[in-house]
């Protein structure tokens, strides 16, 4: 069975959005609408991406996120959590209710040794 994301040890941001630890993440990943904000280059580059997630660059997430459903639990994911908090932001103030940015990003990922795409 799949968590339920807001069960997780997760910590509210300032901005509304919940910060959520890479290992639990990695245990909950079929609970989220995975979404990678790095530049295109960065996506299949050394650090590579979470299984499963679809790249939506930073500066094209205004109009990506017009599609989404605001109600479904987002993990916004980067390289090391500061752009992936910007587009936490964001949707936070488009009114999605169900938001999480990966704490410390592609970089924490793979220091914790867990699985990967190039």
């Amino acid at each position: 069975m799949t968590p339920d994301p807001k069960s997780l040890r997760t910590t509210p941001g300032p901005g509304g959005w919940r910060e959520i630890d890479v290992r639990d993440a990695a245990g909950a990943l079929a609970a989220f609408d995975l979404v990678d904000v790095r530049e295109t280059a960065e996506f299949g580059a050394e650090l590579g991406h979470v299984p499963g997630s679809r790249l939506v660059p930073l500066a094209t997430v205004p109009v990506a996120m017009r599609s989404w459903d605001k109600a479904k639990p987002i993990l916004l994911i980067c390289r090391s959590g500061g752009r992936s908090g910007r587009a936490a932001g964001a949707l936070i103030a488009a009114g999605f209710t169900d938001v999480y940015n990966l704490t410390g990003g592609m970089l924490a990922w793979n220091e914790a040794s867990l699985p990967v795409e190039r």
